[in-house]
C-alpha cells in the first residue's frame, strides 16, 4: 500500500469550475486505480488530496479523469494535475490546460516532453498516435479564399474547438469594447452635424476618446502621448521619414541599389536626378515602392468611388539619421501617362502635403494586409492549426510553442466575418475594400518569402543593418538574438544531433504541414519542407516564436498611435491622385481624405485593435506549465532574464530619444496574436 498526495488545479477564468463531480484514476508501470474522490471543482482552486492505494502503482504515466453530469454537462477548465506517489522525490506533474466536456474519459501523460518512439507497443506511442488522430478529426483546413494561406475549418467563431475560444472575460472585453466604440463614433458623428468638414483642423472635432496604447501601461512620465506628437507634426518631412523606419509599418523602407526603372525624370528635372545619383553614389539613398497597389480595384462607399495609387517614394538619410524625402511619384507610367508627375519638397505646401497623404494611405493598404494581416495574422494561424495536427502534447515543439498560439484562431476568425468579410469594416471605410483587399494579400502572398519572416535576413535584404536610426532594426535583431538562445536552450535538450532531428517523423510531417498544405506549397519562396539540421529547425522556429510575438507587436502596436490622427494615415482616398500641382487646395485635400463616417470608424477600429489587452500575457511570461522538470524551468528562466535585461537597456535608450520606440520593450509585446 502507497499513499499518494493529488493536487487539481482549476483555472482562474470565468466559468472555469463544475458543479459536476469528476472522477480520477491513476496509471502506473505496473497498474491501474481508481480513487476514491468526490471531486467538484472550483474555479482558481488548487484542490489537494491524500488517497491510499493498496498496489504498487510504479511510475506514473498517466492519470484519467472522467466529468460526470445528470441534467447538465457544466464544462471544467482543468490546468493541470500533479501527483506525489510514495518514495517519490519529485512530483509528478500532468498538464491539461483545457475543457473537461461531455462523459468521455480524458486521459493525461506525465508532462516530461518525449519525441515519438520506434516501439509500437509504447503506451506513450499509442497515446500520441490516438490524440493526433482525434485531433486532425477536429482541427480541420480550409480555404477561405483561393491563392491565400488556408485556414481552420469553421464558419464563425461559434464553429471552433473550445479550447482555442476566448475565455469569458476576453470575449466579453471584447464584444463590449466593440459596443463602446459604436456609441462613441455615434456621438462623433452628432457632434459633427452641424460642423463644418473644410478645413484639418476640422478633424480635431473627433480627435477625442481613447489614444495611445502605449500610454495606458506604464503611465508616460518622460515621453508626452505619442498620439498627440503625431498630431502635432505630421506634415513635417522629418516625421514623414522616420514612419518608414519606427512607425506602424517598418517593413517596406529599402536602401537603394540603382534608381527605380518606374522613376521616369522628365526634362528640367536635371538637377534631381543629379541629387539622387549622388545619394544613390554615397550609400544614402532609399526607396519605398507600393508597386504591390498598382491596378488593385478601389472600393465604392455608399456609392461614392473610392481611389488608390500605387506610389514610389525616395528618401535620403542625413549623416544625423534623419530620413528625408526627395520626390514622389505618385502613380507608375503607364501608356496614358508615360511621365506621370513627380512631387517635390520644394512644390507648392498643398501639393506636396497631399502627395505625402496618397503616400500614407498606400502605406496603410499594405501595412493591414500585407504586413499585419497576411505576414503575421495568417502565418500565426497556419503554424497554430499545423501544431494541433501533427505534433502531440508529449513533444517537446508542441509544447514550445502552444503558449504562443493563444487565442489566434479564434481572433483571426472573428477577422474573417467582421473585418475583412463582405459587408465587413474594409468594404464599409477602406479603399481597398469591396474585393480589392482579397487581391492584394493574393498578390502578398505570392511574394511572401522565408527570409522576410526572419528579421536578420530581411534587414539585409533591404540594406537596413547598422543604421542607428533605425529603431525597428536595432530591436528587432535583439529580440531575434533573444528568442533564438531560447529555442536552442529547449531544443538542444531533446534532440542531440542532427540525425535526431531528421528521424523525427512528426516534426518533419509538422514542416510538411506548415509549407506545402498551410501555405499552399510555399517551398519555391523559401520555406522548408523538411528539416536537416538542429540549425535550420532552431532557425524556423525562432521565425514561429518571432512572428507570433515580436513581429506582431511590432505591426500592432503602432496603429493607435500613428492611425487616431487620420490624416496621417487615411483609410480611403474620395478624390483620385492629384496630376497637377498648381490646382491643389484645401478642398481637394479634404475632398480626398476620409469622410466623418469613414474617420470615426477608422479611429474606432483602429483603438479596439491596437489597444492593450486586459489580459494581457507578456512575452515569455506565461503561465501554463507544460514541460516538466528543472532544465526546462532553467531555460525559460534565462528566457526571462535576458528580456527583462533587454527592457531595462531600451528603457535608458528611449530616455535619450525624442520620441520613444517602444512597440518591441518585452513587456509591450504580446505572447501570442490575440487581437
Amino acid at each position: 500500500m502507497g499513499r499518494y498526495r493529488i493536487c487539481v488545479a482549476t483555472g482562474a477564468w470565468l466559468f472555469s469550475g463544475s458543479f459536476n463531480r469528476v472522477q480520477l484514476w491513476l496509471v502506473g508501470e505496473r497498474g491501474e486505480a481508481e480513487l476514491e474522490l468526490q471531486l467538484r471543482p472550483a474555479r482558481g482552486q488548487v484542490e489537494e488530496f491524500e488517497q491510499d492505494v493498496p498496489q504498487d502503482l510504479g511510475p506514473l504515466q498517466f492519470v484519467k479523469l472522467r466529468k460526470h453530469h445528470s441534467l447538465v454537462d457544466n464544462a471544467w477548465f482543468c490546468d493541470r494535475i500533479t501527483v506525489q506517489g510514495p518514495g517519490a522525490i519529485e512530483e509528478a506533474a500532468f498538464p491539461c490546460y483545457r475543457w473537461v466536456q461531455g462523459e468521455g474519459v480524458l486521459t493525461l501523460p506525465e508532462g516530461t516532453a518525449r519525441l515519438a518512439g520506434d516501439n509500437a507497443s509504447d503506451v506513450f506511442q499509442k497515446h500520441r498516435e490516438k490524440e493526433l488522430k482525434e485531433r486532425q478529426q477536429v482541427y480541420c483546413w480550409a480555404t477561405w479564399k483561393e491563392g491565400l494561406p488556408l485556414t481552420i475549418a469553421a464558419g464563425s467563431e461559434d464553429n471552433l474547438p473550445p479550447n482555442v475560444r476566448f475565455h469569458e472575460k476576453k470575449r466579453l472585453d471584447f464584444e463590449w469594447t466593440l459596443k463602446a466604440g459604436a456609441l462613441e463614433m455615434a456621438l462623433k458623428r452628432v457632434y459633427t452635424l452641424l460642423s463644418s468638414w473644410n478645413h484639418l483642423e476640422d478633424f480635431d472635432q473627433i480627435f477625442w476618446g481613447q489614444k495611445s496604447n502605449l500610454a495606458e501601461y506604464p503611465p508616460p512620465t518622460l515621453h508626452p502621448d505619442p498620439t498627440e506628437k503625431v498630431h502635432q507634426r505630421w506634415q513635417d518631412d522629418e516625421f514623414f521619414g522616420y514612419q518608414f523606419l519606427n512607425g506602424a509599418n517598418p517593413m517596406l523602407l529599402r536602401r537603394s541599389t540603382s534608381l527605380p526603372s518606374r522613376l521616369v525624370l522628365p526634362s528640367g528635372m536635371e538637377e534631381i536626378q543629379a541629387q539622387l545619383e549622388n545619394e544613390l553614389q554615397k550609400g544614402s539613398l532609399f526607396e519605398a515602392d507600393f508597386i504591390l497597389l498598382d491596378g488593385i480595384p478601389a472600393n465604392v462607399i455608399r456609392e461614392e468611388q473610392q481611389y488608390l495609387a500605387a506610389p514610389l517614394v525616395m528618401l535620403k538619410m542625413e549623416p544625423s539619421g534623419k530620413l528625408l524625402p526627395m520626390v514622389i511619384q505618385i502613380q507608375p507610367p503607364s501608356p496614358s501617362s508615360p511621365t506621370p508627375s513627380l512631387f517635390l519638397p520644394s512644390d507648392p505646401p498643398l501639393a506636396w502635403l497631399l502627395a505625402k497623404i496618397w503616400v500614407r494611405n498606400s502605406d496603410f493598404q499594405l501595412h493591414q494586409l500585407q504586413y499585419h494581416l497576411l505576414n503575421t495574422h495568417l502565418v500565426g494561424e497556419v503554424i497554430a492549426v499545423a501544431t494541433m495536427r501533427c505534433l502531440p502534447g508529449l513533444h517537446p515543439v508542441f509544447k514550445l510553442l502552444i503558449p504562443h498560439t493563444r487565442y489566434t484562431i479564434e481572433i483571426n476568425t472573428r477577422a474573417r466575418t467582421q473585418l475583412i468579410s463582405e459587408g465587413g469594416v474594409f468594404d464599409k471605410a477602406v479603399s481597398t475594400g469591396g474585393g480589392g483587399h482579397v487581391q492584394l494579400i493574393r498578390r502578398a502572398m505570392a511574394q511572401l518569402t522565408y527570409r522576410s519572416l526572419c528579421p536578420p535576413d530581411d534587414l539585409a535584404d533591404r540594406g537596413l543593418l547598422g543604421i542607428p536610426s533605425a529603431l525597428y532594426a536595432h530591436d528587432a535583431l535583439r529580440l531575434w538574438e533573444i528568442i533564438a538562445r531560447y529555442v536552442e536552450g529547449i531544443v538542444h535538450l531533446f534532440y542531440h544531433g542532427d540525425d535526431v532531428v531528421r528521424g523525427d517523423p512528426e516534426l518533419q510531417a509538422w514542416c510538411r504541414e506548415i509549407t506545402e498544405v498551410g501555405l499552399c506549397q510555399a517551398q519555391d519562396r523559401g520555406f522548408p519542407v523538411s528539416f536537416q539540421s538542429l540549425n535550420q529547425l532552431c532557425h524556423f522556429l525562432t521565425m514561429c516564436v518571432f512572428t507570433c510575438t515580436a513581429q506582431h507587436g511590432a505591426i500592432n502596436k503602432g496603429q493607435l498611435d500613428w492611425y487616431a490622427w487620420v490624416p496621417n494615415a487615411p483609410c480611403t482616398m474620395r478624390m483620385p491622385p492629384p496630376t497637377t500641382k498648381e490646382d491643389v487646395t484645401m478642398d481637394t485635400v479634404m475632398g480626398s481624405l476620409p469622410d466623418v463616417q469613414q474617420a470615426c470608424l477608422q479611429m474606432t477600429i483602429t483603438w479596439h485593435l491596437g489597444r492593450r489587452q486586459p489580459d494581457m500575457v507578456p512575452l515569455g511570461h506565461h503561465k501554463e506549465q507544460y514541460f516538466s522538470g528543472s532544465k526546462t524551468k532553467a531555460v525559460l528562466n534565462q528566457f526571462q532574464a535576458d528580456l527583462e535585461k533587454w527592457e531595462r537597456e531600451m528603457t535608458a535608450r528611449n530616455e535619450q530619444l525624442d520620441l520613444a520606440y517602444e512597440y518591441l520593450k518585452p513587456s509591450n509585446i504580446e505572447n501570442s496574436i490575440t487581437i
